[in-house]
């Protein structure tokens, strides 16, 4: 199938600067790729400075945006299905609720092409956008299983959400991680003036919603001679980054490392002590999904996306509570040894429920069902198969 992505800012990730999303869209890609088909992802300027024209297998059609915070997804997805709709592909796929607000132009001026939406993450709750930003993201969950031929979630408390609040249930089908190799060096992280296992890592974007604010407070509580990194980017939401410098600053201990991808990124998971994730609103995260394929303990925050992606297998504290989080962050550094227990427990869950290649297959399957609708028995093997 000729199929086209549309919503990330670009692939590579790491050249993109981009978040979870990004990531998924990349690995996607490329697994599709792999299975025989031909790929095509719509990227912004920024996120493509050398003009790449390709990136293993898939090709890159890049496209103008308004680089606002507020039009910078919107435009570029405007344009990019405008281009998308001459192309003859089979699958046009839109990553985002709110990118999904333009579904309608495929429907319309494209019909042949089955188009999809994955509905990433509840953005309209995220902090970051004000009272229009939120009124508009909503509009976009409606239309964002209304508008497209097939909808995919990526957890599946986004799936129940859907289905108590529009009464259509989507597919649901995670984001995926590779399992790590378990083999990792030291060399990036000791040029970051780090020791492997003498750091908590806290991996997001510099955004309201992560609650960088809370472990930065919790950490500050503790005496000890760990570290804690944050390590992301701070995109448009500058106000956010520059007050968690000014708080970083207050301790000789946090590093602030910015943005890190390829080995740095390998190399800062596969040597924390555990993963920090206090995040206030998730899809389903990304970032803790690599932790625990590289046999990392994760100290999460209670929100039912954290806790559906953990099952049993990471430490909770109470979403927002300083003490919650400061008191497994003193377990983590007092009984090291039973973070393996931890470890080991959220590397088999991967294995089990996150690998990409079931996910790339079953993504691949909706395609499928779309494109074979009609044939009653293979829509209803193939829907059974999807739902397992």
């Amino acid at each position: 199938m000729r199929i086209a992505m549309i919503g990330c800012k670009g692939i590579p990730a790491s050249l993109a600067r981009g978040g979870g999303v990004e990531r998924h869209v990349e690995i996607l890609s490329t697994k599709l790729v792999r299975m025989g088909h031909d790929v095509t992802v719509y990227v912004r300027p920024y996120a493509n400075p050398r003009g790449n024209t390709s990136f293993k297998g898939c090709h890159l059609v890049t496209l103008p945006s308004i680089r606002t915070k507020y039009l910078d997804a919107w435009t570029h997805t405007f344009v990019s299905l405008c281009h998308a709709i001459t192309q003859k592909y089979d699958v046009i796929h839109i990553h985002g609720v709110g990118p999904s607000t333009l579904a309608w132009i495929p429907r319309v001026f494209a019909p042949r092409a089955s188009v999809v939406v994955t509905f990433h993450s509840q953005d309209q709750f995220h902090e970051k956008w004000n009272v229009f930003g939120r009124l508009y993201l909503a509009w976009g969950e409606w239309t964002a299983l209304h508008f497209p031929n097939a909808t995919i979630a990526v957890s599946h408390v986004i799936q129940q959400y859907c289905k108590k609040a529009f009464h259509i249930t989507p597919y649901f089908i995670p984001n995926g991680v590779d399992l790590g190799e378990m083999r990792y060096g030291t060399a990036r992280i000791r040029k970051m003036g780090l020791e492997p296992d003498k750091y908590f890592l806290g991996l997001g974007r510099l955004i309201p919603h992560k609650a960088y604010d809370i472990a930065l407070e919790a950490f500050y509580g503790l005496q000890t001679d760990m570290r804690l990194v944050i390590a992301g980017d701070a995109g448009y939401d500058t106000k956010t980054s520059e007050r968690l410098f000014a708080l970083a600053e207050r301790d000789p201990r946090v590093l602030m490392a910015g943005f890190r991808s390829g080995e740095d990124l390998e190399q800062l998971i596969a040597h924390c002590r555990a993963l920090i994730h206090p995040s206030r609103s998730e899809g389903l995260s990304v970032s803790v999904l690599e932790a625990m394929a590289m046999g990392k303990p994760v100290i999460i925050s209670d929100i039912p996306e954290n806790l559906e992606v953990v099952g049993g297998c990471g430490m909770v504290f109470q979403t927002d509570s300083i003490d919650g989080l400061r008191r497994l962050m003193q377990r983590a550094i007092g009984h090291p040894e039973d973070l393996s227990v931890h470890g080991e427990c959220g590397r088999d869950r991967v294995r089990e429920l996150y690998a990409w290649e079931s996910v790339a297959r079953k993504v691949e399957l909706v395609y499928e069902v779309l494109r074979e609708g009609r044939k009653a028995s293979t829509l209803a093997s193939k829907q059974r198969i999807l739902n397992t």
